[in-house]
Parts: C-alpha cells; structure tokens; sequence
C-alpha cells in the first residue's frame, strides 16, 4: 500500500527525480519522459472515461488506468511486485488486452477509410488518448535501443496493444462505428 501524507518532498528541486530502484535521474531522461507520457495517457483515459456513459467502457477503462501504473512501475524499475521483487507487466496482461479488443470489435462494421478522430465526446478522447500511448510506445522503443537501459518484453507489447484498443475502442463510443467521421481523400481540392 502506498501511503502519502506529504505531497511535496523538495528532493526534485536540483532537477532530478528518483526512480523506483533510488537511484536518481534528470527529469528530462528519457526513461523518466517514457512514464510522464504514460501518466498523460492515463489522464487521457480519465477524460475519456468522464464521457464514455457506457458502464462496460468506463469498467474496461478503470482496469487499463491501473494496468498504466503497472507499466510506469516497470519502467521506473519499482520494487514493489510480490515479495518486494521488481514490479513488471505480465505476459498474461498483454492477452486480456487482445480479448477485449477482439471483443470489442465484434460489433464494428470493417472500416472502408481512415477515421479522423472526432464524433462523440468519449471518442474523440479515446483517439487522443491512442496518440499519446503511440507517442509513449515510440519513446518505450528508443529507450529499449539503448543497451544500458532496460524495457521489459511485455510492457512495449502491452502498450502497442493499447494503442490499438483504444482504436477500437473509440470507434465503439461513437455508436459502434455509426459516428465515425470518415476521411475523405482528396475531398478540399
């Protein structure tokens, strides 16, 4: 359980900030830019969630906010997994997330055209949010070229999966796909 009673610590003032081994980093380090982008992600949901009016949405939401924390953990090296072991993101994570995007999009008719995002409030967050765990897997990725530095297996391919339920998962908000807004190519010439 995490306990905070002080929210300010005075520790990041010098421009760093510690990571869950404690050891400390600059607040621009990359892997420290990974996880902040993560938390973004989250808040993207949160907003999603606020709109989505669907009980099964906001519940599947919920879980993936707390499964970004598992993520963030593991990137932040936490040592808060079972028996204080490092806490990482499982392989078992990855394949719920790939049941609920198949059930999901069930109920969509295949796409003939891109999306632009937009269409219903929840949507249109969802779609956000998708940009914001691509940019979040685009750093994961950089940071797991670099050879001192780790990534686990499973937490780049648990957010690659994101990426793509929240795809579907936007396109569900809009009425199933019924208020999709389709790209027209060409269409202001």
């Amino acid at each position: 359980m995490v306990v905070l009673n002080r929210i300010y610590t005075r520790t990041g003032d010098d421009g760093t900030t510690a990571l869950g081994n404690g050891e400390r980093r600059k607040k621009y380090d990359l892997r420290i830019a990974v996880y902040g982008t993560l938390d973004e992600l989250s808040a993207a949901i949160g907003l999603a969630r606020v709109h989505a009016g669907d009980q099964a949405l906001d519940a599947l939401l919920a879980h993936i906010q707390n499964d970004l924390f598992d993520v963030e953990a593991d990137l932040c090296l936490a040592q808060k997994g079972p028996g204080g072991a490092r806490l990482t993101v499982t392989d078992a994570q990855v394949e719920w997330l790939e049941r609920q995007i198949d059930a999901l999009n069930a109920d969509l008719a295949p796409l003939r055209s891109f999306i632009l995002p937009g269409g219903r409030p929840a949507a249109a967050y969802l779609h956000l949010a998708r940009t914001v765990c691509r940019r979040g897997e685009r750093l994961m990725a950089e940071l797991a070229d670099k050879s001192s530095e780790g990534v686990t297996a499973a937490a780049l391919k648990y957010v690659n999966r994101l990426s793509d339920l929240l795809f579907v998962a936007g396109r569900h908000a809009n009425d199933k796909g019924a208020c999709d807004v389709l790209w027209q190519p060409g269409q202001n010439r």
